[in-house]
């Protein structure tokens, strides 16, 4: 059984189609890349699928749930994590402190109270850093890191509550060559522990960590299938030569 299947999935503003008729499955364990021209829905979508959005018609659902209709915080619960293009670390915090926050979030109200999460949660926090190259900014302030780290901190921070399925939206925006080329080697060993779905602009990147790409176009599903089907696909060249 699929951990997500998403099902004709239209989603209106207005007007405007956002989204009409997605279909989008993604296994435990995959690396699901989501790509397209501009404005073709891949943030949408992934809004939809993490509850940020309600589909006007189709359905979601994770883990065997229907969750078309669930608010985010239940979405969360059963284990989907989100991290949206804009970074929203917390600056004026440490970024030990982030992570921990992150965290807490699966706490009891009673642990929090006794202040006895911070010190069980530790070593959480400290491996998570270590993972994403932060363990040496631990005391500093998330405000003070570059645009890079800041980025790895809160994918750090949406994989600190365990999740099943991690979505992220176009986690290399802004980042130097050198810093998209250490989050790809970030993110493939996260495959163990979650599947992914990724939107990315950087065909590069995506092409090297994914095992099955998406191809979105004006809200629809162009294509679907391996890197290899999608780089030979001659109706994704043309999408990509005329309209991105």
């Amino acid at each position: 059984m699929p951990l997500l299947e998403a099902g004709g999935i239209r989603k209106l503003f207005g007007r405007l189609v956002a989204l009409d008729g997605v279909d989008l499955t993604v296994h435990a364990g995959q690396i699901h890349g989501l790509i397209g021209p501009n404005g073709s829905g891949k943030s949408t979508l992934l809004k939809c699928i993490a509850g940020a959005e309600l589909p006007d018609a189709g359905s979601v659902a994770f883990a065997g749930a229907d969750v078309t209709a669930a608010a985010p915080p239940v979405r969360a619960r059963l284990g989907i994590g989100l991290k949206f293009q804009i970074t929203s670390v917390l600056p004026a915090l440490s970024v030990f402190d982030n992570v921990l926050l992150a965290l807490q979030a699966q706490s009891s109200i009673g642990a929090l109270i006794r202040s006895r999460a911070r010190n069980a949660l530790a070593p959480q926090v400290e491996q998570l850093l270590h993972e994403f190259r932060l363990a040496n900014r631990a005391g500093d302030l998330a405000g003070v890191l570059s645009h890079g780290e800041q980025q790895w901190l809160e994918i750090a921070m949406a994989l600190a509550p365990g999740p099943k399925l991690l979505l992220l939206d176009e986690p290399t925006g802004g980042m130097s060559l050198e810093e998209r080329r250490a989050t790809g080697a970030l993110l493939r060993p996260l495959a163990g522990r979650c599947a992914i779905v990724i939107v990315e602009h950087d065909l590069d990147f995506i092409r090297d960590l994914c095992d099955v790409l998406t191809v979105l176009d004006q809200g629809k599903v162009l294509e679907s299938g391996t890197v290899a089907q999608i780089q030979s696909s001659e109706r994704v060249q043309e999408v990509y030569l005329t309209r991105v």
